[in-house]
């Protein structure tokens, strides 16, 4: 169980650690909220694994940090780019080239992966939320529902109201003012999924689908981004056992390479 490779994802909203052994077995994890300070948050969690673990010391661990905070942990060995470990991470455990899309919390990504996990072209959408898994939080919080029930709430509905706003200010106010016209819920959030998914398509339209079509980051876990990008690209979504790890996981991959 000795460490010999450790990634880092520091996320804007999850803090994410993936350590691997010298054959390249994932032995701990971890994931977390993430704190202001990313540098002492990422200090504490690689004590804590190396302890769990009784790995030598610190010196002897390969360390890559990746995600939106990468460049404030100093400790680490290199920074690499969220798209470079994603690309990694998901063709390590999927095993196949293809279209990667990662919807993380302040950005969203369409990666195009080649062989040997290859990250060949991408595009990016950071200037807007509406297109990212914060639009979904603040709807959720704003609305008083769970984040783990939107999906699930918004597939047991067969209708759907449209969400035309492509701004998450204006969008949260078209959802209050249907909630006061007397719209009823799932439908509603089957309209934002579906509003979400379409600037998603949009982006994966415009670098060009290669099959298979793949999911990874924190929103691969709600049903209905799942079951909407699928339905709405025709494709089978494949998505990774630990969608959240996989820029960490690329990254300790990354990182046992050197």
């Amino acid at each position: 169980m000795t460490v010999a490779a450790i990634g880092l994802d520091a996320g804007s909203t999850t803090f994410k650690l993936v350590a691997l052994d010298a054959h390249g077995a994932i032995v701990a994890t971890r994931l977390a909220a993430a704190e202001p300070r990313i540098e002492v948050q990422a200090e504490s969690l690689i004590a804590e694994v190396l302890a769990e673990t009784q790995s030598p010391s610190r010196e002897a661990v390969e360390i890559v940090a990746t995600g939106y905070g990468r460049k404030l942990i100093k400790s680490a060995s290199r920074n690499v780019t969220e798209i470079t470990c994603h690309a990694r991470g998901v063709f390590a455990e999927l095993g196949r080239p293809g279209t990667l899309v990662d919807i993380g919390g302040q950005d969203s990504k369409v990666i195009k992966i080649g062989e040997r996990g290859r990250a060949v072209d991408f595009v990016m959408n950071d200037k807007c939320a509406a297109g990212t898994g914060r639009f979904l939080e603040n709807t959720a919080a704003r609305l008083g529902v769970p984040l783990d029930e939107l999906g699930p709430r918004a597939m047991a509905s067969a209708t759907e109201e449209r969400i035309s706003s492509t701004c998450t200010v204006f969008a949260e106010s078209e959802i209050i003012s249907l909630l006061a016209h007397g719209s009823e819920l799932p439908p509603i959030l089957r309209g934002l999924h579906r509003s979400l998914i379409s600037r998603v398509v949009a982006m994966i339209r415009g670098l060009g689908l290669t099959p298979p079509l793949m999911l990874s980051g924190g929103v691969a876990r709600n049903e209905a981004v799942r079951a909407l990008l699928g339905e709405a690209t025709g494709q089978t979504v494949l998505v990774p056992t630990r969608p959240q790890l996989m820029g960490a996981y690329g990254a300790a991959l990354l990182a046992l390479d050197r």
